[in-house]
């Protein structure tokens, strides 16, 4: 496993439009990613929120339902209509009596490509090589996972928006 980066691909049976909608609207990358989003994406601001489960899976759900709550912070990297969103973050935060403002944040970027058929999203997270040593290897295997998950939702949520 890299120890700096993690990767995923998913090919999405929607056009450039749909998915720039599900990741660049916050409202909307609540619903799919879980997590309640104070305001709007806005380059070079913060984004604060709070952990909520998901909206369009229910196993998934079940599995952020005990961290229902915690913090959600992010800082707006890049908009780049039709093409990138990023943001940086502090990787697997999730211990609410911990202040992890001292420590690097990783970048987590949404790219998207025209595919015959749909849209190719790539997620990459980057940066783990900086964060603390005693944080890294539970951080990398649990956002590996986590970004798994995530492209599945977005996918999930593409579905139920185009039915809708």
């Amino acid at each position: 496993m890299n120890v700096d980066r993690i990767e995923k691909k998913i090919i999405l049976n929607a056009s450039r439009e749909q998915v720039w909608r599900a990741i660049s609207d916050s409202s909307r990358f609540g619903k799919w990613f879980g997590v309640a989003i104070d305001g709007p994406f806005v380059a070079g601001q913060e984004a604060n929120g709070r952990i909520v489960p998901t909206q369009v899976d229910p196993e998934v759900a079940r599995m952020q339902e005990p961290y229902t709550g915690t913090p959600w912070h992010v800082v707006v990297d890049r908009i780049e209509p039709m093409r990138l969103f990023s943001f940086r973050w502090h990787p697997y935060a999730i211990d609410a009596a911990k202040d992890y403002s001292a420590e690097p944040m990783t970048l987590v970027t949404f790219e998207l490509s025209d595919i015959e058929g749909g849209t190719l999203l790539t997620i990459t997270e980057s940066g783990f090589d900086r964060i603390p040593l005693e944080r890294r290897t539970d951080a990398i295997k649990a956002n590996d996972g986590g970004w798994a998950h995530q492209a599945q939702l977005v996918k999930k949520y593409l579905a139920i928006e185009e039915r809708s």
